[in-house]
């Protein structure tokens, strides 16, 4: 059975749910737009899981199209899963790691018995993917590999263009 989707405009530090997927950048120590507002929001836990993943597993940071989870902190969830997206590209197309930004942050949810999970949309912000063809691969993706224990997948959209966006994808 494949997971519910929904959309909701909003915050996704405000999320209710068992784990948030934050848009991370290599190093996993934090940056800006929704990876700084978990960080931020989240508090020092999170700052010190990732610290301990890189003096561990992670000691060249995270792999674009990769995931791997850590404490949600003061967040209202019980982890946060950290994905790196890939940078939008004319020249090279790199949608298969954007996709796998989507699959491999559901994989880790599943071992986690996560039954919710909240998404940003990976990669359309400062890394310059468009928001039309992120929506694209971002719903497609989930509609194929989310399946039990996750029950619901929600994107939280910052804005009504982004929203849109992925609302027309979902049909």
């Amino acid at each position: 059975m494949t997971a519910r989707i929904t959309l909701v405009r909003g915050d996704i530090t405000e999320q209710h749910v068992d784990a948030i997927v934050n848009a991370a950048n290599s190093s996993l120590l934090g940056g800006g737009g929704v990876d700084g507002a978990i960080h931020r929001k989240g508090g020092p836990e999170i700052l010190a899981d990732c610290r301990a993943l890189r003096a561990s597993h992670y000691g060249k940071g995270l792999s674009t199209g990769k995931a791997v989870a850590t404490t949600a902190g003061r967040l209202d969830a019980l982890h946060v899963i950290h994905t790196v997206g890939p940078v939008f590209s004319k020249e090279e197309d790199r949608s298969d790691l954007l996709a796998s930004c989507y699959r491999e942050s559901l994989r880790v949810a599943r071992e986690l018995g996560a039954e919710s999970v909240a998404f940003p949309a990976i990669s359309t912000g400062i890394y310059g993917w468009p928001m039309e063809d992120g929506a694209r691969i971002a719903i497609r993706t989930v509609r194929e590999a989310a399946i039990a224990p996750i029950a619901e997948v929600r994107f939280v959209l910052f804005d009504e263009r982004a929203y849109q966006a992925f609302a027309e994808q979902l049909g």
